[in-house]
């Protein structure tokens, strides 16, 4: 059986809910189901100093974002025994509250569904090609990566 593998990048809003019951609608071959969704929130990361965000502001290359994505889900289906694979990421202006992006990963066993959403997190957040904004009271700026980020995403490197 092929892996159904959605993968949407939207402006929209998506319903995190409605996503699982469309990826596990039907199937009795899925025992879990895992779904990290990330939500913007109007503080700086972790010690950062600066005013609250009023926004985040996502930029992609379209086309590129979707296969650089397509591509780590391939990679995903073929280390672990997945039976479905939804990523959503949102683009353009998202404010505190609103959901940013959606990872749902459904397999026989919690194991590998565990594993591949983490894999496919760490990647969207270091490798994935979108540019962050933030927006202030004190005006704009790109959002650097994190070395937290991309020590998280080298435990997946093949060795």
């Amino acid at each position: 059986m092929t892996v159904p593998v959605t993968i949407r990048l939207q402006e929209e809003d998506f319903d995190v809910a409605r996503e699982i019951a469309a990826l596990s609608r039907d199937r009795t071959d899925i025992g879990a189901v895992v779904s990290f969704s990330g939500i913007c929130r109007s503080d700086k990361a972790d010690g950062e100093v600066g005013d609250a965000i009023a926004a985040l502001v996502l930029e992609h290359y379209p086309g590129m974002a979707e296969e650089e994505i397509a591509r780590h889900a391939e990679e995903a289906v073929a280390r672990w025994p997945l039976t479905g694979l939804t990523v959503i990421h949102r683009f353009g202006r998202i404010v505190p509250g609103d959901n940013i992006v959606l990872v749902v990963t459904a397999s026989a066993h919690r194991e590998a569904a565990f594993h591949a959403a983490e894999f496919l997190m760490d990647y969207l957040k270091t490798r994935a090609p979108f540019w962050k904004r933030e927006e202030g009271s004190a005006g704009s700026g790109w959002v650097d990566a994190h070395d937290r980020d991309d020590a998280a995403a080298a435990r997946w490197a093949k060795s």
